[in-house]
């Protein structure tokens, strides 16, 4: 591979309206600002988001070959003028939450301008989203699945059914039921208006619970966005209640364990025989992944309500054991969808993505820099799943010369090229 700098000379046309007043001169070829091609830009963002590479190394690299930038113009590469991007990430979020119907989701920090937000990645076999919102309560992971859309409120038979379980005072639901009218959307501003005026002794705790409830109601009724029947993930309390179904990460579960220091050598013996029994269900849970059936389905649940319902004298594991049998249904929920995984892994991988991008960038200083981040990782991770070189990728959209098909057409074939295969493969 060579890096040369190349100096092109671009005669365009000029032309001058006596009647207007005005000089018209003809654009340059898609792709070219200033004094730099499409080359120079898509370089410029793949060392920065694909690489990994800081801004005052870019800058480095790039006059070592010859071709000097400001660090302004460097900035500006990295975060201004990118619609183009951030229609092709929003098409992507779509596209990844049509392809199936289970998803992952993780969060990690990021800080924005001093201040400390949540990074939200979204994630399938193809593709790779991220979020970064100021909270990472049950109303932004809705603004998640929702592709960063704010959520909307209804009140109808699901809410009814979600303000219980989710902690609502028993009078302050017959209230919603009696005042309330039923099956309108409401914005967040709007509810607040109306829970103010007409339940105002109501505390901001039950408040809270409200919004959650009638928020969940409307995402999962609606039909304007795709909806994700079931999450992976581990077992934060702000996932219960979001989807239909929870699958529960064995990993995050393992670590509840492994956190216990047993002091007697009795203990240590029996935490270590409970480990080995643990592993081997897991195993035995991969294997039912690849060959389901209704026989060793009931097997399993059978050996983990063993496993975890057997007192041992370990009074601290006993505790825990106990914990764990009470999430019997997330944590098996692959006997019943044996095409999900057993962790969250790859929501944590890309995780990890962003906590590089931390370490070597720190933080994004305002708003439009981190819809950059996002924006970028969210294509980087896409590319890679995909099998896309995103130098290539950058480059072939910058200069507008759309050889790569949209990503999210190329989601939408791969998902169903896979449905293709599972059913011939089912076929007798």
């Amino acid at each position: 591979m060579e890096f040369r700098t190349e100096n092109i000379k671009f005669r365009t046309e000029k032309y001058y309206s006596p009647s207007q007043k005005q000089t018209y001169l003809a654009e340059l070829p898609a792709g070219y600002k200033g004094q730099f091609g499409p080359k120079g830009r898509a370089w410029v963002l793949a060392l920065y988001y694909s690489a990994g590479m800081s801004e005052p190394k870019i800058r480095e690299f790039l006059q070592t070959v010859g071709m000097h930038i400001s660090a302004g113009q460097l900035s500006d590469f990295l975060i201004k003028d990118q619609e183009q991007f951030h229609s092709e990430r929003a098409a992507v979020v779509r596209a990844g939450l049509e392809s199936t119907q289970w998803q992952h989701l993780d969060s990690t920090g990021t800080r924005v301008d001093g201040k400390n937000e949540h990074c939200h990645i979204l994630c399938n076999p193809f593709y790779t989203a991220y979020c970064t919102l100021p909270s990472k309560d049950r109303l932004s992971l809705l603004r998640v699945l929702q592709g960063g859309a704010d959520p909307v409120f209804r009140l109808n038979e699901l809410a009814l059914t979600l303000l219980k379980p989710l902690g609502v005072a028993e009078k302050w639901c017959k209230k919603l039921t009696e005042l309330l009218p039923k099956a309108q959307d409401w914005e967040e501003n709007q509810l607040d208006q109306w829970l103010a005026e007409y339940l105002p002794k109501l505390g901001p705790q039950q408040r809270k619970r409200i919004l959650d409830g009638l928020a969940i109601a409307a995402y999962r009724t609606q039909d304007a966005y795709p909806v994700v029947e079931l999450l992976v993930c581990d077992d934060a309390p702000q996932f219960n209640w979001l989807t239909v179904a929870l699958a529960l990460c064995w990993i995050h579960e393992f670590r509840h364990s492994k956190k216990l220091i047993p002091r007697l050598p009795y203990h240590r013996e029996i935490l270590e025989t409970f480990k080995e029994s643990f592993w081997k269900l897991y195993r035995k849970l991969l294997a039912y992944r690849q060959h389901p059936k209704q026989k060793d389905a009931a097997s399993l649940q059978a050996e983990f309500e063993q496993l975890f319902g057997q007192t041992t004298g370990y009074e601290q594991l006993d505790e825990r054991k106990a914990l764990t049998l009470a999430k019997k249904e997330p944590l098996l929920m692959v006997l019943s969808h044996p095409e999900i995984l057993l962790h969250n892994n790859p929501a944590e991988l890309g995780a990890r993505q962003r906590v590089r991008k931390r370490d070597v960038s720190l933080q994004a200083r305002t708003q439009q820099g981190i819809g950059a981040w996002d924006t970028f990782q969210t294509l980087v991770g896409t590319t890679k799943k995909l099998g896309i070189n995103i130098y290539h990728y950058f480059s072939d959209r910058i200069a507008q010369t759309n050889t790569f098909p949209s990503l999210a057409h190329l989601i939408e074939q791969r998902s169903q090229n896979v449905e293709l295969a599972a059913s011939w493969d089912g076929a007798p």
